[in-house]
């Protein structure tokens, strides 16, 4: 019998090409220039500096990973390979001032990991706000705070959460990661995915306007390359401030790597020409587990699973490494079950995840929706804009194979195991298509609501990522205010969808009701860009539904 998971085959070099080819040549250009000429200026003999903030990620009861990269010299750019080795020291407190240290440590950075460094700090009290800051050759980093988890039996009443994903550097500035630092409320932030873009500059703008240039300026390829791109994000000073300010769960999507990345290739890489997809992805993999305050529970991989005490369980998906190929639209081959969009052992361990909880609500970090999009009905003046957006042919159009329409046995199993188990208070918490959406996600949408909704989904906006009105190039809210109103009736478990704006999420939950509040900038091209709260959706316990609530916590 065939097995239900194949494995992959290579990249098809006949495949449809994207919009820019790079050169190889590009993989070969220098990359110490552009960056070395973005930093401070420094003697080769002064000390080192930490220029990339520092950051915290993956909370436990009992500890937290933290993370800085150091620049022991001038030389030692990201990507550079250059530099000597450096001890750093890292210290932990339970107060800003570090008057009461719990912990503290040492490790050598190295050219091997670009200069960055992780400690896996342990021994810390639950549910509890520490301080930490790095040193190196007698400079300190910047201090910045971190919260433990709450114990694994804890009754706790209220956490809250940062969402947000799809952070284009090109396309503005992120101001999300200023605002949601500002709050100071946050247990922890989750980022969907799309963390970085690994594009050349000027092939994926805001509005065809490049609104500052990111670096390297060419694709990124190389281990040297990705190095760089993380290095260049991470000099953002809103993105450090939101580092400094909470811990990050991270999962990747596919520009980490390339777009529409599968196991195999990715519409954006040219076998051969590009090198091989396999290199190239274990040099994004290899960058991003240097760059990010990730702990993998398996090599290579971001599925993994974090517990808040008896009210949250968190499974951390990766919908990228071990996927089929996206299918061509419209030749039926969405249903096959020998595709897989999780494979079967994330699969596996999700559904037993789900089934053995014992916590009110499960959360779900995934990076592309779940729930099922009809867009057929859409007329061409918003079909092709959509289509380009989410990067498909702009005829004959009638879903996006890149996210789970594209893999309908693995969500019918999904699915039909939270039903049969009576599995409660699931939610999936999405980014990846540049809009705001909150859903019910129906057991079969063909005869919703009649049929049962067995979970709910969030979705949020992109940070800067363009979305409808950027590719059209209309005021923003014009194409929501048409677009909107026309997915809702195609798609009756869709409560909500905003097509047009940028912002982020702010997850509330208590025992009662898990709440998303959704917040959008002014104007992503401005660096001073205000936020307001635009509108809030909440499934309450044991409904399986989501509601319109009026007010932000």
């Amino acid at each position: 019998m065939t097995s239900r998971y194949r494995t992959p085959q290579s990249a098809n070099p006949l495949a449809p090409r994207r919009r820019t080819v790079v050169k190889a040549a590009a993989a070969t250009a220098v990359l110490g220039g552009p960056l070395a000429a973005a930093l401070p200026a420094r003697a080769a003999d002064e000390a080192p500096a930490f220029l990339h903030g520092v950051a915290s990620g993956d909370p436990l009861p009992d500890g937290v990973l933290l993370w800085t990269r150091v620049t022991p010299t001038a030389a030692a750019v990201p990507g550079s390979g250059l530099g000597p080795d450096t001890e750093v020291s890292w210290t932990v407190a339970t107060d800003k001032a570090f008057m009461n240290v719990v912990a503290k440590g040492s490790i050598t950075a190295t050219a091997a990991s670009d200069h960055t460094v992780k400690a896996d700090i342990r021994g810390l009290a639950p549910a509890t706000d520490y301080w930490f800051r790095f040193s190196a050759g007698g400079t300190d980093s910047p201090v910045a705070r971190t919260r433990t988890a709450p114990a694994a039996d804890a009754a706790v009443s209220h956490l809250r959460f940062g969402v947000v994903s799809c952070a284009n550097w090109e396309a503005g500035y992120f101001a999300s990661y200023r605002h949601l630092a500002a709050r100071g409320d946050l247990d922890a932030w989750l980022h969907l995915g799309d963390y970085i873009y690994e594009y050349g500059t000027g092939e994926y703008g805001t509005r065809g306007t490049v609104v500052r240039q990111t670096s390297p300026a060419h694709e990124i390829l190389t281990l040297a390359d990705y190095r760089a791109r993380h290095g260049k994000y991470k000099t953002d000073a809103d993105l450090q401030a939101l580092h400094a300010a909470a811990p990050v769960v991270a999962i990747w999507d596919d520009h980490e790597m390339a777009n529409d990345a599968w196991a195999g290739g990715g519409e954006n890489h040219t076998e051969g020409a590009e090198g091989t997809w396999a290199a190239r992805q274990a040099a994004a993999k290899q960058a991003y587990f240097e760059w990010m305050p990730v702990r993998p529970a398996l090599a290579g991989t971001t599925y993994r699973r974090l517990r808040f005490g008896k009210l949250v369980d968190l499974s951390l998906l990766d919908l990228r490494s071990f996927r089929s190929q996206q299918v061509a639209v419209g030749n039926g081959e969405v249903d096959d079950p020998d595709r897989t969009l999780t494979g079967r052992a994330q699969l596996d361990w999700l559904k037993a995840g789900l089934k053995s909880s014992d916590t009110t609500w499960r959360l779900v970090g995934n990076s592309v929706m779940i729930s099922p999009f009809a867009i057929g009905s859409l007329s061409a003046d918003l079909l092709k804009p959509l289509a380009k957006l989410l990067g498909l042919p702009q005829e004959g159009l009638a879903l996006n194979t890149d996210q789970w329409d594209g893999y309908t046995d693995d969500r019918r199993e999904i699915l039909a195991h939270l039903r049969s188990n009576a599995i409660r208070n699931t939610v999936f918490l999405t980014g990846d298509i540049h809009m705001a959406w909150a859903n019910d996600v129906p057991v079969n949408a063909g005869t919703y609501p009649l049929s049962a909704s067995a979970a709910t989904e969030f979705v949020v906006t992109s940070v800067t990522s363009d979305n409808l009105d950027d590719i059209v190039k209309a005021p923003e809210g014009t194409i929501s205010a048409i677009a909107s109103p026309i997915i809702r009736a195609a798609n009756r478990h869709v409560h909500w969808v905003d097509t047009d704006r940028h912002g982020y999420g702010v997850l509330d939950i208590t025992a009662a009701r898990a709440q998303m509040d959704y917040y959008v900038l002014s104007d992503k091209t401005k660096q001073n860009a205000t936020a307001s709260w635009s509108r809030s959706y909440r499934t309450r316990n044991g409904t399986q539904k989501v509601e319109r609530t009026y007010d932000p916590v």
